[in-house]
């Protein structure tokens, strides 16, 4: 069953025993979030990959990084020729002994790097206009979004059991519940996690024609 924002509310207080003059409707959307931050962290989905294009101007060596961004994968680059290549990553001291360089000043940009929280840096500095290609992994929507809403996430549609035991590790954390049941819900995350990850970053991303079918070895048995 998909999990509505009223779904993994009720049970949350119903796995907990908890009714909502202690849960209430604001402390489970805290841990519901805190719960939703802590999978994104630890393991990416296809479905936080996005794309968004960007002109670079000539003269401007400054990109604005998308709002939503949480990691870049890669940068692609078409020029005013059409040709397609992949800016390369590196640090903001490489850039400032890049541009320290006699003659390097301006070109078409085959780095980029990290300036701030709002900005990356190319270099060189465009001669021309650019066309950019980002591909980085978005912050998800989480599912306190929209309270009224029957669509729910990614996540709460495919994922039930790993949201709802992040979420009872967060909840029996708040409520300083028994020790054995926080242990318990937390090797219970732990397991689902596992999963989550094996199929997210990896059989998701197989092809069998290229990778082969994915097989258990066989075991011989004990004499």
């Amino acid at each position: 069953m998909a999990y509505t924002l009223a779904n993994l509310q009720d049970d949350i207080r119903n796995y907990t025993e908890v009714d909502s003059g202690v849960l209430s409707n604001t402390i489970l959307d805290t841990i519901i979030k805190n719960s939703e931050n802590k999978i994104y962290r630890e393991a990416d989905s296809d479905d936080n990959r996005f794309y968004a294009t960007s002109n670079l101007a000539a003269g401007s060596r400054y990109v604005t990084i998308p709002s939503d961004l949480r990691f870049i994968r890669y940068v692609q680059l078409t020029d005013s020729n059409g040709d397609q290549t992949f800016l390369e990553k590196k640090d903001t001291s490489y850039m400032a002994t890049f541009y320290d360089t006699p003659g390097t000043a301006s070109g078409i940009p085959k780095y980029y790097a990290n300036w701030d929280a709002n900005y990356w840096v190319v270099a060189p500095t465009p001669n021309s206009t650019n066309l950019i290609t980002l591909a980085y992994t978005k912050q998800p929507d989480s599912i306190t979004a929209s309270p009224g809403s029957t669509q729910g996430t990614y996540t709460s549609n495919k994922y039930q059991d790993l949201l709802l035991y992040g979420c009872l590790v967060e909840a029996y954390g708040y409520l300083k519940g028994p020790v054995d049941m926080l242990q318990y819900y937390a090797q219970a995350y732990q397991k689902a996690m596992q999963s989550y990850a094996i199929e997210q970053q990896g059989r998701r991303r197989r092809d069998e024609y290229q990778d082969g079918v994915i097989r258990t070895p066989l075991k011989s048995p004990s004499p």
